[in-house]
């Protein structure tokens, strides 16, 4: 396949230049102007506020649940038939294309930016929780049984699995299909083409990367906020010093000043060696976890873990009649739901680092081995901590009194306890530094109307916007903003839904009608 040219769809006369600054005459302030006006309405009235956004999201979970299942399963079916169809040969940037990243550093930048964080903070935590009743127990199993440690653990690595990977990389395939080998912008309006032509680039694809723009940042600031509270928990934990609000603070903007340097460093000597040196972490991390379980009751839990997941992918995908409705809404429903507000930052880099890969590639290496790898993390944590609770060791067998506290409380019964807690701490910063870059530049990307090639100064911009706007809420409104926002970005991820299935329809067209097999 050629690399085809560029349309122009990038639309320089509709970009202002401010002493060297790319930004969108609509979607900047337009982005800009929402989230102040949202920002504010929290702090003026936040408990108020996060009442009606609590409200509007318990609304969503429970009366299109349907739909948000059934877009999750979607989702995974539309990643595994592009990869199974002759159309996973396609390669992004066209047939010579070569990609710009060892597999390696590319499989480590995704991860890190797709969900690194979450594993360490919930690889203990949830399994525990649905395993004990902290929250009710999937399918409403007796809990405290066999038959609930199976049932965490399916429950749990379905929601790590292959549907949160395939929200992601439907906007990631349809994003950067379009920019690469199309020559349109890095927004998710360029997969409204398709349907609405030329339209896309007006006032429908505008409204589309502004609503964009808004449910990343707050995305960004609620992770960045309620991550603040999980990590300084973790840290005091470990050092013994007080986990004062001061220091919360002070790790906020310890986390934004390395996210900056990174991003000013650029791709390859900032964002992508985090990345790999986070990996690195991890594996060690999870050497050591392994090893301290021991190496035979490990593999045998692997094996346990991956049966569970196939046992129950079935009943938890099915949203018809189910037997235990409040659960079903409060994990599965949220989770995919947390997982768009997610889809567009993640998405969006995904197909920033993949020109050169084939669609094949990418469902492979961005799907199919995260899947994996979540088997073995949570085959090593989860079902660890399920052992320890089940034979009354620990502090976890006492029950969650502190999910934040959940993995360390785990790393306490084991040896080396104070080696890996340590190392948690390390990877928690690293992690969260790696996600609001490539957070960052997203944002960026899409307040700059699509545009990849924008000015390092930009990008630490939007940065420190974001933080702001966490600082903001954190010290004026507390826990309550920052819930009450997350609350409006769960809820943000129905239309979120919407836009997915558009693009999919979109890019199927695309593809039958450019690409005929």
């Amino acid at each position: 396949m050629k690399e085809i040219a560029a349309e122009g769809a990038h639309a320089p006369a509709f970009n202002m230049r401010i002493m060297g600054l790319n930004f969108h005459r609509v979607i900047f302030p337009a982005s800009f102007f929402i989230v102040l006006a949202l920002v504010l309405a929290a702090l003026y009235e936040p408990v108020a506020f996060g009442q009606a956004l609590e409200a509007i999201k318990g609304w969503i979970l429970k009366n299109c649940d349907w739909f948000i299942m059934i877009m999750g399963n979607l989702a995974v079916l539309f990643c595994a038939g592009i990869a199974l169809s002759p159309y996973g040969r396609i390669r992004l940037g066209g047939e010579n294309a070569k990609p710009e990243f060892s597999t390696l550093s590319w499989f480590s930048m995704m991860f890190a930016a797709g969900m690194g964080v979450g594993l360490l903070y919930w690889g203990v935590a949830e399994p525990v929780a649905q395993y004990t009743e902290w929250w009710k127990t999937p399918l409403n199993v007796v809990k405290n049984t066999p038959e609930a440690a199976h049932a965490a653990m399916g429950a749990t690595i379905f929601h790590w699995g292959l549907h949160p990977w395939a929200i992601y990389l439907t906007s990631a395939l349809v994003i950067g299909y379009f920019a690469f080998n199309k020559g349109m912008p890095f927004s998710l309006s360029s997969g409204l083409k398709p349907l609405i032509g030329d339209a896309y680039k007006g006032l429908p694809g505008q409204i589309v990367d502004v609503f964009t723009v808004v449910l990343t940042v707050f995305g960004l600031a609620t992770s960045l906020g309620l991550g603040a509270m999980q990590a300084t928990a973790g840290i005091t934990h470990v050092l013994g010093i007080a986990n004062s609000f001061s220091f919360q603070l002070l790790f906020i903007f310890t986390v934004t000043g390395l996210a900056a340097l990174s991003l000013w460093r650029g791709m390859h000597a900032g964002v992508k060696l985090l990345s790999n040196v986070n990996m690195l972490l991890a594996l060690a991390l999870f050497v050591l976890v392994a090893i301290a379980v021991g190496v035979g009751t490990f593999l045998s839990s692997v094996l346990t873990a991956a049966v569970d997941y196939v046992e129950y992918f079935g009943p938890l995908a099915n949203w018809i009649n189910r037997p235990d409705p409040d659960w079903f809404q409060g994990w599965t429903v949220f989770y995919w739901a947390w997982w768009c507000t997610w889809g567009p930052i993640v998405g969006v880099f995904v197909a920033r680092v993949s020109r050169g890969r084939t669609l094949r590639q990418l469902v492979c290496v961005a799907m199919v081995f995260p899947t994996i790898a979540t088997v073995f993390w949570f085959a090593a944590f989860g079902l660890g901590a399920i052992n320890q609770v089940a034979a009354g060791e620990g502090a976890l067998a006492a029950g969650l009194a502190d999910i934040n506290m959940a993995l360390f409380q785990f790393l306490e019964v084991l040896p080396m306890s104070t080696i890996t807690s340590m190392l948690v701490v390390v990877l928690l910063v690293i992690f969260m530094v790696t996600s609001m870059d490539s957070g960052a530049l997203v944002v960026d990307n899409l307040a700059a109307g699509g545009e990849p090639d924008t000015h390092a100064g930009q990008r630490i911009l939007w940065l420190f916007m974001v933080a702001l706007v966490t600082v903001t809420l954190f010290v004026i409104g507390g826990d309550t903003a920052l819930k009450g926002i997350q609350a409006g970005a769960v809820a943000m991820g129905l239309p979120f839904m919407a836009i997915m299935l558009l693009m999919m329809v979109g890019f199927i067209k695309s593809l039958v009608t450019e690409r005929p097999s």
